[in-house]
């Protein structure tokens, strides 16, 4: 049981006013080895799923009563571990902080199981989905290859991370044949991003949110997320192949291409402003200012190479003020991540010495 004194302490911790990712990866480092972060240990244990992964978007700093413990206990082999919004590569790297302060063999335990679930989820052609195990029903999309927010470029650094031995996954120890997974696990997902670039007229350009996962082809997600060019998440995409030493000519084509795409697809000439609709509300409009810097939708037709906008309904429209409020407001449909890949261009052609 959570006793009286305990809830007291914790309330009153700074960490609870933090966010997860916040608390499993940028806490100093001695915290790791506190009572406070010994007890979140606890619930991060007990909510791991037996296949090895984690749930999303669930605050495991916050204290959890037996009833919810109890809950994750009977949960365990439901169907529910992702890698959608940063989870298990979270909860992962959390694991590692607390073994490198404690030496709790449980910890570690518990970190080789994730790492094994990486492993076990991954598509023979290198790509990785959303859940696994795979969903049904209209959730069935979380079987795509999914890049969707970084997901899979996440994995794909966690997987560096370890078999480069970082120091926050050095004191893990892990056995050479757990770092030759994670490297050809690593170099897998490389030949997955390859294959599945978008080609147009024999050049490549960026990628979809997310592909199928049998014929690589751009894919649905949600009623609003269609088969596009991805103005967001291929930024990520691109980011991880500049990030490699020594690329092959393979490598270098895709970088090449995808960055005159996002020359050649810049919205120029506008920004978005928040504004108060008659109910009082913030709502997110298109203003004309010819000095603002570029913007790039996030999805773009794969015909019409022009951004495109949706509701829940499906029905792509040419403009953000064309749909409504809900996915209007609750969605980013414009992104200014390309700006700083570009920046960053020359500096990597030089490193590379592409003409």
């Amino acid at each position: 049981m959570v006793s009286a004194q305990d809830t007291k302490q914790e309330k009153s911790a700074d960490y609870l006013s933090k966010s997860w990712n916040q608390v499993a990866t940028g806490m100093p480092a001695a915290w790791y080895g506190s009572d406070e972060a010994k007890r979140v240990a606890e619930n991060v244990l007990v909510s791991q799923k037996s296949i090895g992964g984690w749930e999303k978007n669930k605050p495991y700093h916050h204290p959890m009563s037996e009833t919810e413990k109890a809950g994750y206990m009977k949960g365990k082999s439901e169907i529910g571990a992702t890698f959608d919004n940063g989870a298990t590569i979270t909860e992962l790297k959390f694991l590692a902080n607390m073994y490198s302060r404690t030496k709790d063999t449980r910890y570690r335990e518990a970190f080789e199981k994730g790492l094994n679930y990486i492993f076990l989820s991954q598509y023979e052609n290198g790509g990785w989905p959303q859940f696994y195990p795979v969903r049904s029903g209209s959730v069935a999309y979380s079987g795509h290859i999914t890049y969707n927010d970084n997901a899979m470029v996440n994995t794909m650094e966690f997987l560096r991370d370890v078999f480069s031995d970082r120091k926050e996954f050095s004191s893990l120890q892990l056995p050479n044949d757990a770092k030759l997974k994670a490297q050809k696990a690593f170099d897998k997902g490389i030949t997955c991003i390859l294959n599945t670039q978008i080609v147009v007229d024999g050049q490549p350009t960026v990628w979809c949110a997310q592909h199928d996962e049998q014929t690589l082809a751009p894919a649905k997600a949600r009623a609003y997320e269609l088969e596009s060019f991805s103005g967001a998440e291929s930024v990520g995409i691109t980011r991880l192949l500049m990030s490699l030493e020594n690329p092959s000519k393979e490598i270098i084509a895709s970088i090449n291409g995808a960055v005159k795409w996002f020359e050649a697809n810049k919205v120029e000439g506008i920004k978005l402003e928040r504004e108060l609709d008659q109910d009082g509300k913030k709502n997110v409009v298109v203003v004309a200012d010819k000095n603002a810097p570029p913007l790039w939708g996030r999805f773009y037709d794969l015909e019409t190479s022009k951004p495109y906008f949706c509701d829940r309904d499906g029905i792509k429209r040419n403009a953000l003020a064309d749909i409504g409020s809900e996915r209007r407001n609750g969605y980013s449909w414009y992104t200014n991540a390309p700006a700083a890949l570009l920046k960053n261009y020359p500096e990597w052609k030089n490193r590379v010495n592409v003409k």
